[in-house]
């Protein structure tokens, strides 16, 4: 990195930035940690190989929300693929453990090349505004929701983070997400949730595995892989830098994950691509009042992400001693921006409004068909819907 560029990071970066990186990685690994492990699991690895993929997890995330934020100035957050884990822990049948390391490079490569062709970013490009505002929002919603559905079991924890949220907005709305993770966790301490007794510190260690394939492998983990995080994650995260007022090179960033993926899938890296609900909470205005400088909130993620690729499942465990509601909690308050912007950015036009409306719906529902999630079945409804309801031009004489 340059002395200029140092220069500059230093100067934009802030306390409520360094702390949305922090609540970025929190999430991420809070809400879908213990899948990444049952995916290892799922195809054989060992302890020592389970490490390795959170080594490799972690490193890639890291250095790829660094590097592609620093190099194109807006927060690119990237993360691991939830439905590409979940797709291995109920699919990937009795494929061999290298088979499935050459289907995870396989899938890294076909990503890479949507990327640098211009596909992917093609089809990104006909996506109205609106429709995709409105997937963002349906996407967040079960976030906001679990403020107050965290209330049912944590009444305590929950209220005094929501009315500190509350307050803090009115007084130093900078600084009230802050605030509101602070007092989490010293309600969570006053009552004995912490859960930390058992830690201890341990760096992972990567093992490579030299990639094989099977047919089973590249029609039952590859191609599957490849589309399920095309649809479910990258669309999503597009979507977020779409819908948070960003221009960011689509094309090169999709090609360099997929690099990252590829170089690192022999270590474990079973999928890499856009963030979409932990890239909303870089790119809201709790990470920084000016957007120009919220790019520093995806770079303190990525430190983050390569501490915790650094002691692999030593920090999930750490992140796993936090009480749920507390995750819930601070991760809906720091969206509550990004949903309500997005309603109204998919709202806005009148003519696009149903078709925004079910898009929201659709993807806020959960919808899972033929492996792909409710983020892209949104799109297609919407899409469906836009086309459907379009004024009919005038009849010719």
């Amino acid at each position: 990195m340059s002395a200029v560029a140092k220069r500059s990071l230093l100067r934009d970066l802030s306390l409520p930035a360094v702390v949305a990186g922090f609540i970025t990685v929190l999430v991420g690994f809070a809400s879908s940690a213990v899948i990444v492990f049952q995916a290892a699991q799922a195809v054989g690895a060992t302890q020592a190989q389970i490490a390795s993929w959170m080594w490799a997890l972690g490193l890639g995330m890291g250095v790829t929300c660094i590097g592609l934020s620093l190099r194109y100035r807006v927060p690119v957050v990237t993360a691991w693929s939830t439905p590409g884990a979940a797709m291995l822990v109920v699919g990937t049948g009795t494929v061999a453990y290298s088979d499935a390391i050459g289907a995870f490079v396989l899938a890294a490569v076909l990503g890479m090349l949507a990327g640098f062709s211009g596909v992917f970013a093609k089809v990104m490009r006909r996506v109205p505004m609106a429709l995709a505002a409105g997937m963002l929002a349906g996407v967040l919603l079960r976030f906001g929701l679990e403020v107050f559905v965290s209330m049912g079991t944590q009444l305590g924890m929950a209220l005094a983070m929501f009315a500190t949220w509350l307050v803090g907005r009115r007084l130093f709305p900078r600084y009230a997400v802050i605030a509101t993770l602070l007092v989490g966790v010293g309600v969570a301490v006053a009552q004995g949730l912490l859960h930390a007794e058992q830690l201890r510190l341990e760096l992972a260690m990567p093992v490579f595995t030299w990639p094989t394939l099977s047919w089973p492998a590249v029609f039952g983990i590859a191609l599957p892989l490849f589309v399920v995080t095309m649809a479910s994650q990258n669309i999503p995260g597009v979507a977020v830098i779409r819908a948070s007022g960003y221009d960011t090179p689509i094309s090169p960033v999709i090609g360099w994950i997929g690099v990252a993926n590829m170089v690192l899938a022999p270590f474990g890296a079973y999928g890499l691509n856009l963030a979409a609900i932990t890239a909303a909470i870089c790119m809201g205005r709790e990470a920084h009042e000016d957007p120009a400088r919220r790019y520093t909130a995806a770079v303190a993620a990525g430190a983050f992400y390569i501490v915790v690729g650094l002691f692999g499942a030593t920090v999930a465990a750490v992140f796993a001693a936090f009480p749920k509601e507390l995750v819930a909690c601070v991760a809906g308050i720091a969206l509550f921006g990004t949903i309500a912007n997005s309603l109204a950015m998919a709202l806005r036009e009148e003519s696009d409004r149903e078709a925004a409306l079910v898009t929201f719906l659709v993807t806020a529902s959960g919808l899972s068909l033929g492996g792909i999630g409710s983020a892209f079945w949104g799109l297609v409804a919407g899409g469906i819907c836009l086309v459907a309801l379009r004024p009919r031009g005038p009849a010719l004489p």
